[in-house]
């Protein structure tokens, strides 16, 4: 049995002129992996809320968060990693990528805006994400709510 609990994070679908917003979180291009921005959830913060702070605090952008579109989960049985992501459909409501922002916690190093076509030449987590991002389904969401006492 597990002794690590899963980790909770959201992550934006920010499509902006057709274009997926991408991210690459290893410094000196040492992976040549991208993902959709965001990160880890804080407790008693909404999940729309903790992406809109991941996305400010990696890209420097604002966005509105609407609804869930994919619900991911990977996990790497060696180091008992577990981590469940929620993706939302976003839109952005003010900023611009620029190469002088830094990431806070300097996690994120380089950022982009990704075309459909381009998404098959370039490594990307998960898989089911280019389907997610320009499709149109999404999923319930009940956000947060404070616990009914009996």
């Amino acid at each position: 049995m597990s002794t690590c609990p899963i980790r909770l994070a959201t992550r934006a679908l920010l499509l902006h002129d057709d274009r997926l917003l991408l991210v690459n979180a290893f410094p000196d291009a040492s992976s040549t992996l991208w993902c959709a921005p965001g990160g880890g959830a804080d407790p008693h913060m909404s999940l729309p809320d903790n992406l809109a702070r991941e996305v400010h605090e990696e890209t420097g952008l604002s966005i509105a968060v609407g609804a869930p579109a994919l619900v991911n989960e990977f996990h790497n049985p060696d180091t008992d990693f577990h981590q469940v992501e929620v993706f939302f459909r976003c839109t952005l409501t003010s900023g611009e990528i620029t190469d002088d922002w830094i990431d806070p916690e300097g996690i994120v190093h380089r950022r982009r805006w990704v075309a459909r076509a381009e998404m098959a030449g370039l490594r990307f987590k998960p898989d089911a994400l280019p389907a997610a991002a320009w499709g149109t389904a999404t999923c319930a969401y009940d956000p947060l709510e404070r616990l009914a006492k009996a």
